[in-house]
């Protein structure tokens, strides 16, 4: 491209995030197209700038490059459906949650109509679209990221290019994202035990930060540990965390908490001690996860 930090830009799909990538754009200088199936979504957007197309194919016969942020891989693909003759020689890159399974269908079919497809997601939420240290990563056609580097960095700072699978980017997403609804989850349980005392969640939010912040800095050893095959120097075993259940059934009692989303994690932690893992580090539980 001859002005790279010019590229012009259609974003398909405009929920909470679609507007914040296409924000983004707009605020960049990118000529920024935008579909979506409600137009009335789009409103704001054109009050900054960017061009309203009354069809999907006429979005995606806009730009080269073509950003589509719709729910899931067999959205993206139906929606596409009618502009599939309108890809060719043109750049997809999805930002929608997924499996790999998905975004391997879904580059089969963008591929066969003449895309070039680049995968991505974004590990933040619609506010954070645009800061330096927002995290995007993207997986398949290399010289899609590096020919649209510059414009796809708009988005965030922290712009990773994983690999020329198509599917790592959701490889990465659900590897990444399985952490997160059994936090949240933690972090209610903890709110509704307060709340059975009168007190406030606000006030355990600091303390839960600590918490997470003591979870990262332990990453890197369970990596390691994961790594090597090596459990044997725990500094919390397997035991320790089984011996912590009855204490989970405890709490659920005398605050009168549904405590049943502990069930499998309690099983897992048995299953473990059963296959001789009592006394290795809670690393060891991916053997159980992951069994031969």
């Amino acid at each position: 491209m001859d002005d790279q930090s010019r590229t012009p830009v259609s974003v398909l799909g405009l929920g909470s995030m679609g507007r914040a990538l296409a924000a983004a754009f707009l605020a960049a200088g990118h000529p920024t197209t935008v579909w979506n199936r409600t137009a009335a979504k789009a409103e704001t957007l054109v009050d900054q700038g960017a061009r309203h197309a009354g069809s999907i194919k006429d979005a995606v016969a806009a730009s080269p490059l073509i950003i589509a942020c719709l729910t899931t891989y067999d959205a993206t693909l139906e929606a596409l459906e009618p502009a599939a003759t309108a890809l060719d020689g043109r750049a997809l890159v999805p930002l929608n949650s997924g499996s790999p399974a998905g975004a391997r269908r879904l580059a089969a079919w963008a591929t066969e109509h003449g895309a070039r497809y680049l995968d991505g997601a974004i590990k933040n939420v619609p506010a954070a679209v645009g800061a330096a240290d927002t995290l995007l990563y993207y997986g398949g056609d290399r010289s899609v990221f590096d020919d649209y580097e510059p414009a796809l960095r708009v988005l965030g700072g922290d712009t990773v290019y994983l690999g020329s699978d198509p599917d790592l980017a959701a490889l990465y997403e659900m590897a990444v994202g399985g952490t997160l609804l059994p936090a949240l989850v933690g972090f209610l349980q903890g709110a509704a035990a307060l709340q059975a005392r009168g007190l406030e969640a606000a006030s355990m939010v600091r303390f839960s930060i600590k918490w997470f912040e003591m979870i990262n800095s332990v990453l890197p050893t369970f990596a390691a540990e994961i790594d090597n095959h090596r459990y044997d120097n725990p500094a919390s075993s397997v035991n320790l965390f089984l011996a912590g259940a009855a204490d989970d059934v405890e709490l659920g009692r005398e605050a009168n908490l549904d405590i049943t989303w502990h069930k499998p994690f309690h099983d897992l932690l048995e299953r473990a001690v059963a296959a001789g893992h009592g006394e290795h580090s809670i690393s060891a539980l991916i053997e159980v996860i992951k069994p031969t």
